[in-house]
């Protein structure tokens, strides 16, 4: 009896050696085939942004749904492979999945929602990666765009998962050229008609240096009037991403301007009357 016993565990054991062996090699599997999958499908689509002349936005867009999209279907196959190896028949495990799914399809309204709004921006072209946009309250930069959720990196590194049926409306900052806005202050004292040619004469020495810089930059006039100084507007437009780095160098040619002309740029000024 006591041999019966141990042929029965050791054939246990010998069947559960055999189960994790060939886990592990679908597995492993699982992890080549999808790492040759997604570089075909980075060279395919690659190619193809080569050969059609795609938006490198567009491109990526497509790619990494096609990555999920593969991901998602390889996933599938290795829990199909894994619920045969244990013996399960599939086609009552898949009938009875449709039942349940059917019981919790109410409850499942939310993702519905998020694959058919994620399939309409994709349709319309509504974002793209690399994308600066600002949609569900948040401002930053498209990295992601999925069936379910959409990848937006804040400027201040913040990754935020967007459900896509909380995207109800989208500003895409990112289509058409950019727009860089200087203000600039300078005393009533001042003479405003010298100070606006000498201005213009420094963006328009920015403006042969700045490959960015698509249109300007303009010294539009006198903006606003302030306790103690006139403010002055430029603006220019520039390429996509590029505005802010624009509007930095403009402020730091036209102080320097002013500093060699000496034009005084107001600053508040405090007095202290000391009663003895």
């Amino acid at each position: 009896m006591n041999w019966i016993n141990s042929i029965d565990i050791n054939a246990i054991l010998i069947s559960i050696v055999i189960i994790a062996l060939q886990l592990l090699g679908i597995i492993i599997g699982y992890i080549i085939v999808k790492k040759i999958g997604s570089r075909l499908i980075t060279r395919s689509f690659t190619k193809l942004s080569e050969q059609r002349g795609m938006h490198p936005g567009r491109t990526k867009t497509l790619e990494k749904l096609a990555i999920n999209v593969f991901t998602y279907f390889l996933i599938f196959i290795l829990i199909t492979i894994i619920i045969g190896i244990f013996d399960y028949e599939i086609a009552p495990l898949i009938a009875g999945a449709g039942v349940i799914g059917l019981a919790i399809g109410f409850g499942a309204q939310g993702l519905v929602s998020d694959v058919v709004t994620g399939f309409f921006i994709l349709l319309e072209k509504q974002i793209e990666v690399d994308d600066y946009v600002t949609m569900a309250g948040v401002d930053g930069v498209v990295e992601e765009v999925g069936l379910r959720t959409t990848k937006l990196r804040s400027f201040d590194g913040t990754l935020h998962f967007i459900p896509n049926r909380e995207i109800t409306n989208v500003s895409n900052h990112s289509r058409g050229n950019m727009r860089a806005l200087v203000d600039i202050s300078i005393a009533y004292d001042e003479n405003m008609d010298e100070v606006i040619a000498i201005l213009q004469n420094a963006c328009d020495e920015v403006a042969k240096v700045e490959e960015a810089i698509k249109e300007g930059p303009n010294v539009i006039g006198v903006q606003s009037f302030g306790d103690s100084d006139v403010v002055i507007r430029i603006i220019a437009k520039t390429e996509n991403m590029s505005q802010w780095a624009v509007e930095r160098t403009l402020r730091k040619t036209l102080k320097e301007t002013l500093d060699k002309h000496g034009i005084e740029i107001p600053f508040p000024h405090q007095v202290y009357i000391e009663k003895k």
